[in-house]
């Protein structure tokens, strides 16, 4: 049996990386792309056989570009995982932390180790991605140059961990989707936790969005999430993504999105899978 190969956006030992040896188990071999773009293309061109891609922070919100290219693309959302992140000061071996000047990383991690940073009294320095800062303080050789990156971008790059949690709110979680060019299939839809997500428009009429939340509502079925996106060409109007609990083809679940479709005017379930309950 053939290894899954799984896409992430960024260089080896990205967040990303990461989460999908978590999510789907270290026997995997993982293909790294330039941009959120290009793991979608990969996956359309069977290059891999999973995407996995970021689509929310409990700190920072959702990650809008990701929610566009899954509705623009033919693929589905098969699987969940929510990772805690644990940001770690990186730099050479031996290095000592009153000896760093310069930090660098990705704006967002930077922004969420603010504080931390502050206290240290050092220089931050943005880059595109949290690995690749990791890999260029290993390039440059210096003691007085650091990144922020992860625990995996440390073992990749044979960098020191000089300060683990460096993240000012430990309360960081990120949303991670696996993506796949066919749906999930499963044996039995009303056995099981699992979570739907759907992306539908509607008409710009008096309580409709109302109307159609309440085909939920009324069939018991919890809403996880709403969030609206403007439509691109048609300025103030809006697509929204909802996620709600259980599998699309159980029966209650079924009923609602029918009754959904009676009151859109454009809708897409992006897929069916297991829900991943964060522990407690």
């Amino acid at each position: 049996m053939s290894k899954l190969t799984i896409a992430f956006q960024g260089e080896p030992g990205a967040y990303s990386e990461l989460a999908a040896y978590e999510h789907f188990g270290s026997e995997i071999e993982t293909l790294p792309c330039d941009s959120f773009d290009g793991v979608f293309d990969v996956i359309l061109h069977a290059e891999c056989s999973h995407g996995m891609l970021p689509f929310e922070n409990s700190l920072t919100g959702s990650i809008h570009r990701n929610f566009d290219l899954i509705l623009r693309h033919d693929v589905h959302i098969v699987g969940e995982f929510h990772m805690k992140v644990s940001h770690c000061l990186l730099g050479l071996s031996g290095v000592k932390v009153e000896d760093i000047m310069v930090v660098h990383s990705h704006p967002q991690a930077l922004q969420q180790c603010e504080r931390s940073l502050a206290k240290l009294g050092v220089h931050t320095i943005a880059e595109t991605d949290t690995a690749g800062s990791a890999r260029f303080v290993k390039a440059k050789a210096n003691s007085a140059t650091t990144a922020i990156a992860s625990k995996r971008a440390a073992e990749v790059y044979g960098l020191e961990i000089l300060i683990e949690n460096l993240e000012d709110n430990p309360e960081n979680f990120t949303r991670f989707l696996a993506l796949a060019k066919a749906p999930l299939l499963v044996e039995d839809p009303e056995e099981g936790d699992y979570k739907t997500s759907v992306v539908f428009s509607l008409k710009n009429q008096p309580g409709v969005l109302f109307k159609a939340l309440s085909v939920f509502a009324l069939r018991d079925i919890d809403l996880t999430k709403i969030e609206s996106r403007p439509i691109a060409g048609k300025p103030w109007e809006y697509m929204f993504y909802v996620d709600f609990d259980g599998h699309q083809q159980a029966a209650n679940c079924a009923r609602s999105l029918d009754h959904l479709g009676e009151l859109v005017t454009f809708m897409k379930v992006l897929g069916s899978y297991p829900r991943h309950r964060l522990e407690k």
